[in-house]
């Protein structure tokens, strides 16, 4: 039986091989990936087949046929970003994209046939999470003048991503989400004086991305009168406004009766 070796590039990537000669691959967005077919060189009469899914003529993606003398031939679909080696046969996936994603099989014609299968997982770049104060996601029976609301929000998730809240090691709180480009957002109720480390964690099988609460900065106390303040502000230029008007009407008037 061929062994099949997957060469990931510079990052981080899983590789589990199960019973059956199938091997599940996964890795993120942009990097490459290369599926060996352990085959040293090909030779006159051997043919190697690509395809991706389930194997019929429409699905084949790329093939060298040595009995017709065919070098490496790529077909319309992801034709961008494939490769073939044309001494070894082995299928290489440059820039790879969340479309590479599914069942890829290979067959081998050489003095016998063999097929192998690879599952290949494609996820998307994880957004940054961003924290912001937000009191109405917070139960009125919960909150008190001691304590702020916040939230830990991201856009356009992908599948198979969750978000958390953490307090130091321990989780408080998780949400997660199996459909593509939606909002996930996940709301915390701290005290104001609280000195524990929080931070949200955006994660999937391949990485995540961490934003520590900085309770100093989203939750203080003035933070909650801005709003207010702006208003009084208006309200006070209003009325200075006006004064400043029934003044210079009174100066006018004062001026025509004097003359």
């Amino acid at each position: 039986m061929i062994c099949v070796s997957i060469l990931l590039s510079l990052y981080s990537w899983h590789l589990d091989v199960v019973f059956g000669d199938v091997v599940k691959i996964t890795l993120m967005e942009g990097h490459s990936v290369t599926l060996h077919t352990d085959v040293t060189e090909l030779k006159k009469n051997d043919v190697i087949q690509w395809a991706f899914g389930v194997q019929s003529p429409d699905q084949i993606i790329a093939e060298i046929n040595r009995d017709v003398n065919m070098t490496s031939s790529i077909k319309k679909r992801l034709k961008k970003n494939l490769q073939v080696d044309d001494q070894t046969g082995s299928l290489i996936i440059t820039n790879i994209t969340t479309e590479h994603t599914g069942l890829y099989q290979v067959t081998i014609i050489r003095n016998t046939l063999q097929n192998k299968h690879f599952k290949v997982s494609v996820y998307a770049r994880l957004p940054v999470p961003v924290i912001s104060r937000n009191s109405s996601q917070c139960s009125s029976s919960s909150s008190s003048s001691s304590s702020c609301c916040v939230l830990c929000s991201v856009l356009n998730v992908s599948h198979d991503v969750s978000l958390s809240w953490y307090k130091g090691k321990s989780l408080l709180s998780s949400i997660s989400v199996s459909d593509l480009n939606i909002r996930l957002s996940l709301p915390l109720e701290v005290e104001y004086q609280d000195n524990n480390t929080y931070r949200c964690v955006l994660n999937n099988p391949i990485t995540n991305l961490t934003q520590h609460l900085d309770i100093t900065h989203v939750c203080h106390k003035c933070s909650v009168c801005v709003c207010c303040l702006g208003r009084t502000e208006a309200v006070i230029r209003l009325v200075v406004s006006a004064v400043v008007g029934v003044a210079t009407v009174a100066v006018l008037v004062y001026d025509v009766r004097s003359r």
